[in-house]
């Protein structure tokens, strides 16, 4: 008679490993302390770029991300007294705007980009002044001029086509 037949299971299932662990894997790799590759190693391995040293992480401020390098944005000719404006303080309100700009000229609306969902300030505004003339004399004095604690970027507006909301 079989032992097998006898109703009852075996303790070990066929073929499969051991649940507290596989002995003989452990006396197999017992001589090589070889770190364990993680999958993206592996996969990284296959496509053949195994050999290749991963390079540090630069650190960012606060840790999170490596840091991307700063993007000059590209000079906007001013066509239109619409102008951009552009690394703004997040704090920065649509009235403070309005005071810097009506130092320059006549301010007709100034409105600061943000958030639908949490009416954050995305970084920048844009702000419509009476004449071509006067946002170029805007452009001229207030572009690369400190602004609660940042360099404001202040060029033409690229179009207004998209700003047709009520």
């Amino acid at each position: 008679m079989n032992s097998h037949s006898s109703g009852r299971r075996s303790r070990h299932s066929r073929g499969g490993s051991r649940r507290r662990g596989d002995r003989r894997s452990h006396y197999q790799n017992a001589g090589a302390k070889a770190p364990k590759k993680t999958f993206w190693q592996r996969v990284a391995a296959f496509f053949g770029n195994g050999n290749a040293t991963k390079k540090p992480a630069i650190a960012s401020r606060n840790g999170a991300r490596p840091s991307r390098s700063p993007r000059k944005p590209e000079p906007v000719e001013v066509t239109s007294p619409r102008l951009y404006v552009g690394n703004l303080s997040f704090e920065a309100t649509e009235s403070d705007l309005f005071e810097l700009f009506n130092g320059v000229g006549h301010v007709q609306n100034a409105e600061v980009v943000s958030y639908r969902h949490n009416q954050r300030s995305k970084g920048f505004a844009f702000v419509q002044m009476q004449t071509i003339e006067e946002a170029q004399r805007a452009v001229e004095e207030l572009h690369d001029k400190e602004f609660l604690g940042r360099k404001l970027v202040v060029s033409g507006a690229k179009s207004s086509e998209h700003h047709a909301r009520s």
